[in-house]
């Protein structure tokens, strides 16, 4: 099942992906890249090759396949230029929960609303998935602002958390949003 939001041809399209082919493999890993060069905190350090993004991308495919995570995708004429991942496989004593993960929007589409409608998308799955927590964690004070704005409460911040690409320490901040209220 593809599910596409948005069918004004003006604004971007948000599809579930229920399966990654490899003209999409290499359009995620693009927008990983972008993300990792713009200094995002995001689990890899620069210079990111292709190589290791496709590679984390397969992984994630494979997540997809066997139900463990889901993985929506933001596009517009161009192709690909955001995502954003729900876990929905946990432990067996939280399996009302879920994790948003790996939030990215390429440079080039930032400042469009990208970010928000992703996020609308997310908690849309996990409610018709039955969740009704979700979880995510961050560096970036601009992705702070959008949790905050879409109803998200912050939890706080962990000092020295991660690394950002280049090799300086970050802070990592959590939020939480039920999904019942």
């Amino acid at each position: 099942m593809n599910r596409t939001t948005n069918s004004d041809d003006s604004s971007p399209r948000i599809r579930l992906l229920d399966t990654v082919t490899d003209a999409q493999l290499r359009e995620l890993a693009a927008v990983l890249a972008d993300c990792v060069e713009g200094g995002a905190s995001v689990s890899f350090m620069q210079p990111l090759t292709e190589a290791r993004a496709q590679a984390f991308w397969r992984h994630v495919a494979d997540g997809v396949a066997s139900g463990e995570r889901a993985l929506l995708v933001a596009e517009d004429e161009e192709g690909i230029l955001g995502t954003v991942q729900v876990v929905l496989a946990l432990p067996e004593n939280q399996p009302h929960r879920g994790e948003v993960a790996k939030m990215l929007v390429h440079r080039r589409a930032r400042r469009r609303g990208i970010g928000a409608l992703l996020m609308k998308a997310a908690e849309e799955l996990a409610r018709e998935r039955g969740k009704t927590l979700l979880v995510l964690d961050t560096s970036s004070a601009d992705a702070e602002r959008l949790y905050e704005r879409s109803g998200w409460v912050r939890v706080g911040s962990i000092p020295g958390y991660a690394l950002l690409p280049q090799g300086e320490p970050c802070a990592t901040t959590y939020f939480y949003r039920e999904l019942n209220k």
